[in-house]
């Protein structure tokens, strides 16, 4: 099967090994230049719009993360968005890497046979693409909170040796600096969160206290929240979806309207599958 691949990775002698594995286990593959950094792999994805990207997560000034948001939401609309695939040193990404919509995720040191139950399920991927016409998409993981076990560590086809795949507890309360006091915010009272600068605001019903800021960044504070009740739909927003009146198509784009709230929230591409009827 032929497609077009990109791999982003910081360090070269990693980025070369992870070419040779992919090259080994599905010769067909076809690799795009290696990206050295997050914006780089921003400007060669869009430029080449490979099928595949392979994207580590810890990179220098834009994360693997972010890139990914960028990609997908600069794709152009006419193409099936590609198939991505998280590299990263670090188990506890991973649930990051499944509500990004990835089709799967890998530790480093990269380990072939590892490698090799991606390799088939991003074919299996293309092949249900192929199957279903050259507009259709890709079946997407499920939502936070439902992800496909199998796929994560300490499963039957995960990275040998890894340990269970956790979340920590959620927060029930976020305390907010307010000039001399502390504010309690119970996290359930939360509309939204949206990044803002160096701040997080939240958004809240309360009267005389409804926009509050912390310094704690989003990507910090979205594994800490409660993954049926919180979807991240931006790279800078994370709603809680009992506070969701509609969603709207608003010239192409998904729009959130809260209820209570005059505003309303973009759904970036990477999240739009969180909203489809039942």
């Amino acid at each position: 099967m032929n497609a077009l691949a990109l791999i982003a990775e910081d360090e070269p002698l990693l980025a070369e090994a992870l070419a040779r594995k992919l090259q080994r286990l599905w010769p067909e593959l076809q690799l795009l230049p290696a990206a050295p950094d997050g914006q780089a792999a921003i400007d060669a994805a869009l430029d080449g719009l490979p099928d595949i990207l392979f994207l580590d997560i810890q990179m220098p000034d834009v994360t693997g993360l972010d890139a990914a948001d960028v990609i997908l939401e600069r794709w152009p609309e006419d193409r099936a968005l590609p198939l991505i695939v998280f590299v990263t040193a670090y188990d506890h990404y991973a649930l990051a890497a499944f509500e990004h919509a990835a089709v799967d995720y890998v530790l480093k040191p990269v380990q072939s046979t590892r490698l090799g139950t991606t390799v088939a399920r991003l074919q299996a991927q293309l092949t249900w693409r192929q199957q279903g016409g050259a507009d259709a998409e890709a079946p997407t993981p499920s939502p936070p909170g439902h992800l496909d076990l199998p796929s994560l560590p300490g499963s039957t086809d995960g990275d040998v040796g890894s340990p269970p795949l956790h979340r920590p507890e959620p927060l029930t309360i976020i305390q907010v600096a307010a000039g001399q006091s502390l504010v309690m915010v119970p996290v359930e009272e939360i509309l939204c969160f949206e990044a803002a600068d160096k701040y997080v605001r939240l958004v809240t019903d309360r009267a005389g206290s409804s926009e509050l800021l912390i310094r704690t960044p989003l990507r910090e504070l979205l594994p800490r929240l409660d993954a049926s009740r919180f979807w991240q739909v931006h790279r800078s927003a994370v709603v809680n979806v009992t506070a969701i009146d509609r969603v709207i198509r608003d010239g192409g784009k998904l729009r959130i309207h809260i209820r209570g709230r005059a505003e309303t929230l973009e759904v970036s591409r990477m999240y739009a599958h969180r909203f489809k009827a039942m």
